[in-house]
């Protein structure tokens, strides 16, 4: 006999009604989309070296970082970066320099590099560089291009995906509930100006690769209702489907997020940022799963999937 787990996000019994607030849902999720848009333009995302081009040094200091007296030592070096900040620990340091242009650009960065480390050496005796990355103007706008590509390309494979697995409404709702996920990430990105690179595109894939598993989940379910259930109403099979999978959305959910989380908190200047979008993004799709794709589902169509079903 198979013992009864000892934590339940909500009790088996209990019957929440979600499309109560479905209209609201959707106008909220809108809302904040639209809002994403219009911070994805105005201030826009904070790009990346991978997407910008330019030049990254990070060092580690002896004891605390004078950032005036490093700033003052580049200075006079010549050298004017574009930022110089602290990241992790107080003795961490980044300097960001935009990428040289003209001719022989390789040599050009080469000096540059050259001159910041020597310019902080000197400026903080026992400094350690411990990353100089550089990449060309050339060659970030290739990888912003093929992000992008990329992004779109999932898009594309999830429709095909759910479009061959379930009906024609289940496929739409999903890929623009994803859609909805993907922008409200995006407007966190514009307002926590974390760095948008190549490890935040593979952020925003985990995130849509995620949010699809839990919606398939969901669909599923209805899928099984509707067969089940031919005569009741599409609007009470839709909250019986998801109270019905309702633990095992959040379960899921908090397991994902509790292993993300000392990622975000003690990752570094590295992963903190992938790990605090992945944060959101659960939470954007978990969300999404209950209170935006089954509502979606409700408006696209209950005459014809009540249809095909009793044809079935």
């Amino acid at each position: 006999m198979l013992s009864r787990p000892l934590f339940r996000f909500v009790r088996d019994d209990r019957r929440i009604n979600f499309m109560r607030g479905r209209h609201m849902g959707l106008i909220v999720s809108a809302v904040l989309s639209i809002a994403s848009v219009i911070l994805f333009f105005q201030p826009g995302l904070k790009l990346g070296l991978d997407f910008r081009g330019g030049i990254i040094v990070e060092a580690q200091t002896p004891g605390p970082a004078d950032f005036g007296k490093l700033r003052a030592a580049l200075d006079h070096a010549g050298i004017h970066p574009d930022a110089v900040q602290a990241f992790g620990s107080p003795r961490d340091v980044r300097i960001s320099i935009n990428a040289p242009e003209g001719a022989d650009r390789e040599a050009q960065t080469q000096k540059l590099v050259d001159g910041v480390k020597s310019a902080i050496s000197a400026a903080e005796p026992g400094t350690q560089v411990l990353r100089a990355d550089a990449v060309g103007a050339s060659v970030s706008s290739e990888l912003f291009r093929d992000g992008l590509l990329a992004l779109g390309f999932s898009l594309a494979m999830i429709l095909i995906y759910v479009w061959v697995r379930f009906e024609r409404e289940f496929a739409i709702s999903a890929v623009v509930t994803l859609i909805l996920d993907l922008t409200k990430t995006v407007g966190f990105l514009a307002i926590t100006r974390f760095e948008f690179d190549l490890v935040m595109v593979a952020a925003l894939l985990t995130i849509l690769g995620y949010s699809t598993n839990d919606k398939v989940v969901v669909y599923d379910r209805i899928r099984e209702n509707l067969r089940k259930y031919r005569t009741m109403p599409l609007r009470e099979l839709l909250d019986l489907s998801i109270n019905e999978t309702l633990n095992r959305t959040l379960g899921t959910s908090m397991t994902v997020f509790l292993a993300a989380l000392p990622l975000a908190l003690f990752g570094g200047s590295t992963l903190t940022g992938f790990a605090t979008v992945m944060l959101f993004g659960i939470v954007v799709g978990t969300s999404s799963s209950i209170f935006i794709a089954a509502p979606l589902l409700l408006l696209m169509g209950e005459k014809r999937l009540r249809k095909e079903t009793d044809a079935g």
